[in-house]
Order: C-alpha cells, then sequence, then structure tokens
C-alpha cells in the first residue's frame, strides 16, 4: 500500500517473480497505445515495451505504460542498452522494471541493477515528483521503498554471458534471467536450430543457475508447441509472442479460413 492506494501489478510483479509463480507476458512491438491495451487486456502477467527491436521511442514509452496499466498488467521496459539514463528515464516514466539487452558478464549486469535503484542501494538519479517516484507522494526518508518493488531482468543471449551465467544469477538485483533465443542461437553460430543440443545446454544452464539462486528463468517464445516443454524444462517467466506476431498469425489464419469457406 502507498498513501492509502491498492496495490497495483507495478507493486506486485517482482513479489511474484520471487515467489517462484510462473508469469506469462507479451512483447510489446508495435508503438500503439490502443494495441498494446488489447494485448494486455488479454490477461498478461507483464508486457515489455521494445525500444530495442520495437517501434516505440522514448516519446511514446509514457501512453504505451499507462495502456498496459489500463489492461492490468505490470508494465516494462526494454531499452535500446542498459545506460545509466537509458534506464533511469523509463524508471522516472513509471516502469515497473528494465530488461537488460546486450550484457555479456557478470561485472556488466551488476552494473547495470545499480541504475535501477536509489541510492545508497544502488545509483539511480532521485527526483521525487517523477511518476517512477510517486509523484512526490513519497518523501527522502521514504523513497527507498521504491526500489524492492523495481524488477531487474537481464538478457542471457551471448557466450560471455551464459559462461558467467552462475555469478549473474547471483547477483543482488538480478530477478530473471531472461534468454534471448535468436541472439543466443546465433551468438553460439547455430542459429534458429532450437533443437540443437548445444542450445538446449544452455536452456539448462540458465535455468540451473536460477534455481541455485532463487531466480526465475524467462524466455520469448512464438511455436506454441514449445510452451509445454520450456515451461517442463523449468522457464517461470514466459513471453509467448509479440504484438506484431499476435497481428500476422491472426490475419493468416482469417484469410485461410475465408479461402477455405470460398473453396
Amino acid at each position: 500500500m502507498i498513501g492509502g492506494m491498492t496495490e497495483t501489478p507495478r507493486d506486485t510483479i517482482r513479489r511474484r517473480i520471487l515467489a517462484g509463480e510462473t508469469l506469462f507476458g507479451a512483447w510489446a512491438d508495435v508503438g500503439s497505445p490502443l494495441a498494446t491495451e488489447i494485448a494486455a487486456s488479454a490477461g498478461y502477467d507483464w508486457c515489455v515495451i521494445d525500444m530495442e527491436h520495437g517501434s516505440a521511442t522514448e516519446a511514446d514509452v509514457l501512453a504505451l505504460l499507462l495502456a498496459i496499466e489500463a489492461g492490468g498488467a505490470a508494465a516494462l521496459v526494454r531499452p535500446p542498452s542498459g545506460e545509466r539514463l537509458r534506464i533511469g528515464r523509463a524508471l522516472d516514466l513509471g516502469a515497473a522494471g528494465v530488461v537488460v539487452p546486450q550484457l555479456h558478464s557478470a561485472a556488466e549486469a551488476a552494473e547495470a541493477v545499480t541504475f535501477l535503484r536509489y541510492p545508497p542501494d544502488g545509483r539511480r538519479g532521485v527526483a521525487l515528483r517523477t511518476r517512477g517516484g510517486r509523484l512526490g507522494t513519497l518523501g527522502h526518508t521514504e523513497i527507498r521503498s521504491v526500489n524492492e518493488k523495481l524488477v531487474g531482468i537481464v538478457q542471457i543471449e551471448s557466450p560471455g554471458a551464459l559462461r558467467e551465467v552462475d555469478a549473474i544469477a547471483a547477483t543482488d538485483g538480478v530477478d530473471v534471467l531472461f534468454v534471448g533465443p535468436a541472439d543466443l542461437s546465433h551468438s553460439l553460430g547455430i542459429p534458429g536450430q532450437f533443437s540443437n543440443p548445444e542450445y538446449l545446454a544452455a536452456l539448462d544452464a540458465v535455468v540451473a543457475a536460477c534455481r541455485r539462486h532463487g531466480k526465475a528463468p524467462g524466455i520469448l517464445l512464438y511455436d506454441h508447441a514449445a510452451f509445454g516443454p520450456h515451461l517442463e524444462r523449468g522457464f517461470r517467466f514466459v513471453g509467448v509472442g509479440s504484438e506484431s506476431n499476435f497481428v500476422a498469425v491472426g490475419a493468416r489464419a482469417a484469410l485461410e479460413a475465408g479461402r477455405t469457406a470460398a473453396g
């Protein structure tokens, strides 16, 4: 509770992750607040605004955050990179957490998560009247309470991150180790070979590291047939597609149904 208000998904998402819940989400990559609210309203636990590969710019982020929250999901942001100002801007606008891409070592991961939290826990700049600072409803002695609610998600998508996966999982403030299947398979020299033993061994290494350190293994999947096997493997923070994928699949399915009906 903050200022007598009921807790929102922004307040509870980290607690649910660390409690071991299996949570499902979607990638918001179209850059349309209406499309994002429709997706979030489907019942997802979380949605990620993708600024690395999606259509959104920083100017779009606030409207997209509000759209996700209106849909009832926790609103996360993947900035284009993990610099302090990029992470700080997403948090100041009200993101519940950040997905940090393209980190290649435990040292890089440890530095990135310091940008999520106000001092003395981290290096986030203090601005009490921002949306992420609860719009001035918290004073200087209370603002640190925001730290415990913010989700730190580090992507595992390179050989370097894979080599140091145990140290990354052991890092305070890293809550989810999130596999990027395309980047990871390409960086391992087996592009798109998601049944290759080397790729599957990498997945198992991520899950095992998370289990040792009480963190959640995450992954983004597009193939519905892959959901069950990855859940059985131990993934608990699972993206089940993106807005652009939902549109493409739905559009093709409707057209195919129409053509089939026409004979």
